[in-house]
């Protein structure tokens, strides 16, 4: 069971909004657990996440937002996405989720791994899902995961389901991909998924961040920054890849 927000409710695993009553415990979570971004921010700015960091550009409609918290897609990813995307990668014990959004990835994934920190930019959505998570083995941060607070050789694994495309450039991207394999361990494992282009991506991207990534030049991506036993599958509409820090540090 997740531990609800104060007057929220939750029915069917659904991620509701974040209600008035619960702005000042997004508030004091977020002093503790954001990383200092840019200058003064507003009130407001705080609360929509519209401060401007290295990839603010970064932005969700309201259809969208609302699909990525709903039943439907909820059902989506714990029957298809994200067995399909895991299947046959070991991760480890200590996993790190980059993007997660309203978590809906994450209640999955809590339940099958040990440790769980996820690196979410949007400042309520890291508020919430912190929240909501408080007192699990899930530690949440706002942060830019193209410079993540993690020290070298944090994790076992990492993980990112159908977020990439939200970076505003490709050269971001590859910041990211860097990143992730700066904070993986020796040996560790990159997984994940995310769609390619087609008519219901675009009508659900209208006014919306939408850079795709190509899966044909994602195997030579990562393995210029180092990854090795690269592996990109493409099936109905989406991509899944699978990527490994060597063990072996080259002297």
């Amino acid at each position: 069971m997740h531990r609800g927000l104060p007057g929220r409710s939750h029915t069917d695993g659904l991620v509701a909004p974040l209600g008035r009553q619960n702005r000042r415990s997004l508030e004091q979570w977020s002093r503790a657990n954001t990383r200092p971004l840019l200058g003064r921010i507003s009130r407001r700015q705080w609360f929509l996440g519209t401060v401007g960091i290295s990839y603010s550009s970064m932005t969700m409609n309201r259809l969208h937002r609302w699909y990525c918290r709903s039943g439907q897609w909820k059902q989506k990813l714990e029957n298809e996405v994200l067995p399909w995307s895991l299947r046959g990668v070991d991760l480890g014990n200590d996993v790190l989720e980059v993007g997660p959004g309203p978590g809906l990835t994450t209640d999955w994934l809590r339940q099958r791994y040990k440790s769980l920190n996820c690196i979410e930019v949007d400042r309520e959505l890291a508020g919430s899902l912190g929240l909501r998570t408080a007192n699990s083995n899930v530690r949440v941060q706002c942060a830019d995961a193209t410079t993540m607070p993690y020290r070298d050789c944090t994790f076992s694994g990492a993980v990112s389901f159908t977020m990439l495309h939200h970076i505003p450039s490709s050269a971001l991207q590859d910041r990211l991909f860097a990143e992730v394999y700066r904070v993986l361990r020796p040996g560790g494992v990159f997984a994940g998924t995310d769609s390619m282009r087609s008519l219901l991506m675009r009508i659900f991207h209208v006014r919306d961040t939408m850079v795709l990534v190509d899966p044909a030049t994602l195997n030579a991506r990562l393995g210029a920054i180092g990854f090795k036993d690269v592996k990109v599958e493409t099936s109905a509409g989406r991509f899944r890849f699978f990527a490994r820090r060597p063990s072996e540090m080259p002297s």
